[in-house]
């Protein structure tokens, strides 16, 4: 029903839109035509033109994406949406007349069934045609069948409605190659950077604290050998076990930053709950999958959500923050896995810095889709979201 409902309400939109649409397209065209000697009044009227095709194209994409669940239209030039326009305004006005249609009927069909269950005269006739129990039975089947043809007539002009704009308003297939060209070669370029952003930090972790403590460790046990009282080399040895204990502590820290192992056995909801309890602020956890995400996507998703707990200890001064894994909504195209997580901080994160950058070209790699949200003052919600397919 409410699925039924926002496509009602979609079409009702597209009606709307349609008259403003032909007084849009006529304009336009008695415009062109008007100015056709002046080559550079032309030019002008051209760009108004198309600055009210692209606005008037946007709306219908936004309607499209809102109430029809359609969200691959674009990118699009402005000839391809004065196109459109040319062609759809026709469309809302037969979606208007269906929904006419059906308003008119469930009137009339209200009316009967009124005056059946009150005094059996239909309106102001006469009491030779009251409404019988055996007349309202026999308009019942052709009724059903009249309301069946008009919802498939809804559904119809829906449908024509989405194959027309994905026709327009959609790339062709040699500028989609090309997109998609352009777009793989970025994020191998992405991926590169954070490769190398990846092993900058890997070194950066391991000479700033593995490498000290293990630096230390050969103090101590230098002194302890050349030590001459026993219990001076008993306390060095101690220290020493101390700063190994530390060593191993910072090595295995490390790893997990690496990649960590338990992921490829116990799963993302384990280790999240692992990296939530490691955190210095408070971090409340809503994971609802059902099954466990492929392994690349399990692995993406908890860089996002581990790199986002840090620069939110480092810069948010936040209070708490909230973590969420779901699936996406199941009347998305794009059946995948949603990760958000957000904090009562400060906001104004640098998305062009080097964590949020990394964190961007990692999830692109991944072909998924990351949005930053960090105004100043806050929140800041970082949205991430995978394809499982």
């Amino acid at each position: 029903m409410r699925r039924s409902a926002r496509g009602l309400s979609g079409l009702l939109a597209g009606s709307a839109l349609a008259p403003v649409e032909l007084v849009l397209v006529g304009l336009s065209v008695l415009a062109l035509v008007t100015v056709v000697a002046v080559p550079r009044a032309r030019s002008r009227v051209e760009r108004v033109v198309q600055r009210c095709a692209r606005s008037m194209a946007a709306m219908e994409v936004r309607r499209l994406g809102r109430f029809h669940q359609v969200h691959d239209l674009g990118p699009y030039d402005d000839s391809a949406a004065f196109a459109y326009l040319l062609r759809r305004w026709p469309i809302g006005a037969l979606g208007a007349l269906v929904v006419l249609l059906l308003l008119y009927g469930l009137a009339i069909a209200a009316t009967m069934v009124s005056a059946w269950a009150f005094d059996g005269s239909w309106g102001y006739i006469e009491s030779a045609d009251r409404v019988s129990t055996e007349t309202l039975m026999l308009a019942t089947v052709p009724g059903a069948l009249l309301l069946y043809i008009n919802v498939m007539g809804l559904a119809g002009v829906v449908d024509l409605d989405v194959k027309l704009a994905r026709r327009h308003l959609t790339p062709s297939v040699e500028e989609a190659l090309t997109r998609r060209i352009s777009e793989l070669t970025v994020s191998r370029a992405e991926v590169v950077e954070v490769v190398n952003e990846e092993r900058r930090r890997i070194e950066r972790d391991l000479h700033d604290g593995l490498q000290q403590r293990l630096v230390a460790l050969g103090l101590l046990l230098s002194r302890a050998r050349r030590a001459r009282e026993s219990s001076l080399a008993d306390d060095l040895v101690r220290q020493a076990h101390a700063e190994a204990e530390l060593a191993l502590v910072d090595l295995r820290d490390v790893a997990w930053r690496v990649y960590p192992t338990a992921l490829d056995k116990l799963g993302l909801r384990e280790v999240l709950a692992v990296l939530t309890e490691r955190s210095s602020i408070p971090v409340r956890l809503e994971y609802t999958l059902s099954e466990r995400p492929p392994a690349g996507v399990e692995t993406a998703a908890y860089f996002v959500i581990s790199e986002a707990l840090t620069n939110a200890a480092k810069h948010s001064q936040a209070n708490k923050i909230a973590i969420t894994v779901t699936p996406t909504p199941a009347d998305d195209e794009r059946p995948g896995v949603l990760v958000t997580v957000t904090d009562d901080g400060v906001g104004g994160a640098d998305v062009s810095g080097r964590g949020l950058s990394g964190l961007a070209g990692r999830v692109v790699a991944s072909d998924g889709r990351l949005t930053v949200s960090s105004p100043r003052g806050g929140p800041t919600t970082i949205r991430a979201e995978f394809l499982c397919a």
